[in-house]
């Protein structure tokens, strides 16, 4: 009798790991129509705004059980919009050098629930091989069938080597960028 107690309770733990193996969340679709990243800096004081056209997420969340998911964000940084010749002074080396680096890309490594719909997502931001710890604060919604995800986060954009060289005086272009997102995707799970 004593052995068969000991195999019942050696099964236990193996029968428990197989119900939170298949609890692993289901990827939600994103929705390129509804969807923006756009951001604001600043050159000689002045608010300059711009938006990048292409950019994808991997996305796994189930909105009741946060701490499961998994966020995986890429903008294509040759795809940034301002004006011409803006964008194509930011393509060079001195700036997203989006030749040699062409995708700046947000990788979760934790979800927090906040309650009503807030969540933080912790995790590494990389642009132009510097990689950076950073915290983005999103807020859900959901009507019709979609799930709007949206947020904003400020980085320094020296942290990231853009704007190099005779471009890394801040009183021309200021250090701090703030970048927002508004994702509308499909398949998350109720809030």
């Amino acid at each position: 009798m004593a052995g068969g107690a000991l195999v019942a309770l050696s099964l236990q733990p193996a029968q428990a790991a197989t119900p939170a193996a298949a609890a692993a969340p289901a990827a939600a679709k994103l929705l390129p129509a509804g969807s923006e990243v756009t951001f604001t800096a600043k050159q000689l004081g002045v608010p300059l705004d711009g938006r990048f056209k292409r950019f994808d997420a991997q996305i796994a969340l189930d909105p009741k059980q946060p701490q499961t998911g998994k966020v995986v964000f890429a903008v294509e940084l040759g795809s940034v919009a301002i004006n011409a010749d803006t964008d194509a002074e930011l393509a060079k080396n001195l700036w997203f050098d989006s030749g040699k680096f062409p995708k700046a890309t947000f990788t979760s490594t934790a979800i927090k629930g906040l309650g009503g719909g807030r969540f933080e997502a912790t995790g590494t931001l990389n642009i132009k091989g510097q990689a950076k710890p950073l915290v983005v604060p999103v807020t859900l919604t959901q009507a019709g069938g979609v799930t709007t995800a949206t947020g904003s986060f400020a980085l320094k954009r020296l942290d990231f080597k853009i704007g190099e060289g005779e471009w890394s005086d801040t009183s021309v272009v200021a250090n701090d960028v703030q970048v927002r997102f508004k994702l509308q995707l499909h398949g998350l799970g109720p809030l």
